[in-house]
């Protein structure tokens, strides 16, 4: 999409509600926002519903029209961010991004070594 971000890259760690929709916005208006979700669920919200989309055979897939409609546009990619490889790969993706959106309770992501300090 193009827009007056679309030179930006967002790296965008936040979950369920404030965070998915502030990167939504970024995304609306043409950033390049990656999410990262957790390994094996994904997001939180990805099964909160109803409502829920139709397949083609009219019934309901799971798939919750929230999530959906707060993480248009974005790319996402799974991750383990508790393990030495998860930690890399956000490191990694952090270095390659503008902004870094998360809403995480204080203190968490220190804990896994992703803190500010460590992101720089």
């Amino acid at each position: 999409m193009t827009g007056p971000l679309n030179h930006i890259r967002v790296l965008d760690l936040s979950r369920i509600m404030a965070g998915p929709w502030a990167g939504q916005i970024l995304a609306d208006l043409g950033a390049d926002v990656i999410k990262v979700e957790r390994t094996g669920v994904g997001d939180d919200t990805r099964r909160w519903g109803p409502p829920y989309l139709k397949g083609t055979d009219g019934r309901a897939t799971g798939e919750s029209g929230y999530y959906l409609s707060v993480n248009r546009g974005k790319k996402s990619v799974e991750v383990d961010i508790s393990t030495p490889e998860g930690q890399a790969t956000v490191k990694a993706l952090a270095a390659q991004s503008d902004i870094l959106l998360e809403n995480f309770k204080v203190g968490t992501l220190d804990r896994y070594g992703l803190g500010p300090e460590d992101l720089k």
